[in-house]
């Protein structure tokens, strides 16, 4: 299908805030005053324009019923606040202007085909391409304008003139293209799933996330950052076109597998789409028959940003741990354990609980009495075969990708999946009431990180100077 861009007010007015947001690539030049100008804009939006071409161009509805630019005054103000943290606490000037930028033109891209015969999918994936670009634009903008500085790449080399700024700008380029792509991601995501027309919060969460990742150590070069979307943008379509992701579950699942394969590399990768791939297969096993049951998953087994989440976060938190294991006191061999210990965890449960609900006779993990079917702590036997098995194929994998965990390193990493997997249950039969199935899975998922990180410590896997990885 052909999209024709279309030009209607949505869209004028999209490219009127992108407008207002570019002059934030002014920063290298305006400093401080940055903060002014923006604050300015949020006062005159407040407290001047009430009528005229400037207020149509900008106003919503809900702006005109008041005659006030409540939502430019807010955009602005959000922009003035990166601002701050940019002049005055050290938040890097590539990160402030990306995370103005990839909302900006992800919105004013998302516009131009506002209103078109399309898949839901088409609005999205629009918003994070328009948003990468104009981040990554951007972030090379400050670059040229510093002469160089600005963002700080692994590996810079000195220099000065015009070819050192060139320089620096292309060995900065696979962490500029990187966090273009995650903020693109994001924003795409918070709009989908949390924060419908609340650009400035995004924004300002946007940056926040920008400025942990780049002050972490992005040592991936600009083939590899290449190759990360490449197996982003097709894991995600595959994930959405066979059913297993919902809108905000592709999103969030492709800023976990972007973040991964750039942070950590191919291998921490691999396993980790070995749990996407084989636990989504799972959801949509025999899924009539568990509709049936009433034991099927939401949204016929598409997994949504919650579920994604509540099995991965913990996963992403020691691929960040192990990114940043240079500045902690911590062996980055332990983050590879967490991290394989939780996957292993939540693949357990996952094929546990969608294996184990297509027999009869399961009970309570607490009593052992029996229970119907999709009870939360229930337990078959044929469910905690396939969860032991699920949690040896990620302890496998591990073990072939990672040369130096060898076999015991691989069975940490099974024991301590199924001992998250025996968490869940025991959860589920007591607190699951009140914390919810996600958050069940997540505290399954620490609890299997914890226990495979402290076993690998205990029998002497990880030391000072430990696996890198």
């Amino acid at each position: 299908m052909t999209l024709t861009p279309t030009i209607g007010p949505n869209t004028r007015r999209a490219g009127a805030f992108a407008l207002v947001g570019t002059f934030s690539v002014a920063v290298p030049v305006l400093g401080r005053s940055t903060i002014v100008f923006f604050a300015a804009v949020a006062v005159l939006s407040l407290f001047v324009i009430d009528d005229g071409a400037a207020f149509e161009l900008f106003a919503r509805a809900a702006d005109r019923e008041d005659r006030t630019l409540y939502s430019l005054a807010a955009f602005s103000l959000a922009i003035a606040g990166l601002a701050i943290l940019t002049t005055l606490f050290g938040m890097p000037v590539s990160v402030f202007v990306a995370s103005v930028l990839v909302l900006c033109y992800g919105n004013l891209t998302e516009r131009l085909v506002e209103g078109q015969d399309r898949s839901e999918v088409v609005p999205a994936a629009v918003f994070v391409c328009g948003g990468l670009v104009a981040g990554t634009v951007g972030q090379l903008a400050v670059l040229a304008i510093n002469g160089g500085t600005g963002i700080t790449p692994t590996g810079a080399t000195g220099g000065t003139g015009t070819t050192a700024a060139t320089t620096v700008a292309f060995e900065a380029l696979p962490l500029v293209v990187f966090l273009a792509a995650t903020g693109a991601l994001l924003a795409a995501l918070l709009r989908t799933a949390l924060f419908a027309r609340d650009d400035p919060l995004v924004m300002f969460t946007v940056g926040l996330l920008l400025w942990l990742f780049a002050e972490l150590s992005v040592s991936a070069s600009v083939g590899d950052v290449a190759v990360a979307l490449s197996l982003t943008a097709a894991l995600g379509a595959l994930s959405y076109g066979l059913g297993t992701a919902s809108i905000a579950g592709m999103l969030t699942g492709m800023m976990l597998v972007l973040s991964t394969t750039v942070l950590g590399g191919y291998d921490w990768f691999a396993v980790l789409v070995t749990f996407f791939g084989v636990g989504s297969l799972a959801a949509k096993y025999r899924i009539d028959e568990k509709r049936e049951r009433g034991i099927a998953e939401v949204n016929e087994g598409a997994r949504g940003t919650g579920n994604v989440l509540a099995n991965a976060a913990v996963a992403l938190g020691a691929v960040l741990g192990f990114a940043a294991s240079s500045l902690l006191p911590v062996a980055p061999a332990t983050f590879l354990f967490a991290f394989g210990g939780s996957l292993a965890g939540a693949m357990a449960d996952t094929l546990s609980s969608e294996l184990g609900g297509l027999f009869d006779g399961p009970r309570l993990v607490t009593t052992f009495e029996r229970v119907p079917p999709g009870t939360d702590g229930g337990v078959t036997w044929q469910g905690e075969l396939a969860g032991v098995c699920g949690a040896l194929a990620v302890a496998g994998v591990t073990g072939v990708l990672f040369e130096a965990i060898g076999p015991l390193g691989a069975g940490v990493i099974a024991v301590a999946g199924v001992g998250g997997m025996t968490v869940d249950s025991l959860l589920g039969a007591t607190i699951e009431p009140r914390v919810g199935n996600q958050g069940v899975n997540f505290l399954a998922t620490l609890a299997a990180a914890l226990l495979a990180a402290g076993l690998a410590l205990a029998i002497g896997l990880v030391g000072i100077g430990g696996l890198a990885g």
